[in-house]
């Protein structure tokens, strides 16, 4: 599997940039995951539900399955949050799994960057980042292109992960 990364600050435009990413690479005909770093707790599930009441009692992992989906919630409990290794380790097989945050990781990503956000850009201090997609124009030791040209920027991440 190929992974690429999103990342930036908050506000900068990931999680629409990832959305139309996945929309544009299956387009043309490729499988894709994602994997999304949170800085903060969630919940995917609703109290009262079966599968809730599961993990409120205790449950360490509770799987949910049904014709349309399966999903796995696991609970830490106090252990340390998984690697992004042992994530993608989790993943089927794809072509292609793109990564929203983890800032700090080794893998190549192209960074979100919008003006509006008043953040100064990662890219200068972060060789993993081979590429911004900037709202206007800016300055960067690496390609720049327009945030929402989507086509491009999946081009652009095709290209560097060989497909």
């Amino acid at each position: 599997m190929k992974i690429y990364g999103v990342t930036g600050w908050k506000n900068a435009g990931k999680t629409g940039l990832m959305e139309r990413l996945v929309t544009e690479i299956t387009a043309r005909g490729r499988s894709v995951s994602t994997i999304k770093h949170a800085h903060h707790s969630f919940d995917v599930d609703l109290p009262g539900r079966d599968s809730y009441r599961h993990r409120a009692a205790g449950a360490r992992e509770v799987l949910l399955a049904s014709g349309t989906r399966v999903a796995i919630m696991q609970e830490l409990r106090g252990a340390p949050e998984p690697e992004l290794d042992t994530l993608l380790a989790r993943l089927s097989p794809v072509d292609l799994v793109l990564i929203e945050g983890y800032k700090r990781a080794r893998h190549p990503k192209i960074e979100a960057w919008r003006a509006a956000a008043g953040h100064a850009l990662i890219a200068p201090d972060d060789s993993t980042i081979r590429a911004v997609a900037a709202d206007s124009p800016v300055e960067a030791p690496c390609p720049v292109m327009d945030l929402d040209d989507t086509p491009a920027i999946a081009d652009f991440i095709l290209r560097e992960v060989g497909l």
